[in-house]
């Protein structure tokens, strides 16, 4: 029976835990235009500052039950007797920063939508409305941040954001698909195509 890790050739991250597997192969590097889906990500991945991604994907669904699937119009109705379920919730990682800058986040996202800025355009227009094909031998090693991910991160915080440094926006920035750094010789790394 062979080994459903190491059946393709992946990035090499992605060959530590099957759920890892399973994520890069179906998820990662997956442009993601909805923008209530890619501000979810982007809650999560400030979740994860200072932890593994695996540890998210174990949690995922119980942060999903937790924040109602992640509805911006009901976290940010949130109030202090949230807070404290939250807390009490062993299902999710239990930060009160974390989770006060959830209830904030869906805040500011909602004010971005009162105020006509879609979520996803605005992010999206950010990186040209593609993805960004990084190539190794041009671009030099993955790094964990860019000059990029430092603007998007200034333009969030400026509409009220936490969480959304310029290292958690260009993990985030990888997992939603705005820019490729699949490894060279994962089977994922075929540029994929924007929008439209």
């Amino acid at each position: 029976m062979s080994d459903p890790i190491s059946d393709l050739p992946r990035c090499a991250w992605a060959q530590t835990h099957p759920l890892n597997a399973e994520y890069h192969d179906e998820e990662w590097g997956v442009p993601e235009y909805d923008s209530r889906a890619l501000w979810e990500k982007l809650i999560l991945d400030g979740f994860q500052a200072g932890l593994s991604w695996l540890t998210i994907l174990k949690k995922r669904d119980a942060f999903r039950d937790a924040f109602e699937e992640f509805d911006p119009e009901r976290i940010a109705r949130y109030d202090e007797h949230d807070i404290e379920r939250l807390m009490g919730n062993a299902g999710i990682i239990r930060s009160r920063s974390k989770i006060e800058a959830t209830i904030g986040n869906a805040q500011a996202y909602l004010a971005m939508r009162d105020n006509g800025e879609d979520f996803s355009e605005f992010l999206w227009g950010m990186v040209g409305g593609r993805p960004i094909q990084r190539d190794v031998e041009r671009d030099g090693p993955v790094p964990t941040q860019t000059p990029l991910s430092l603007e998007i991160s200034k333009a969030l915080k400026k509409r009220g954001f936490k969480f959304v440094g310029p290292v958690i926006v260009y993990a985030w920035m990888e997992a939603v698909g705005m820019v490729n750094d699949h490894a060279e010789t994962c089977h994922r790394r075929k540029p994929v195509a924007a929008m439209g």
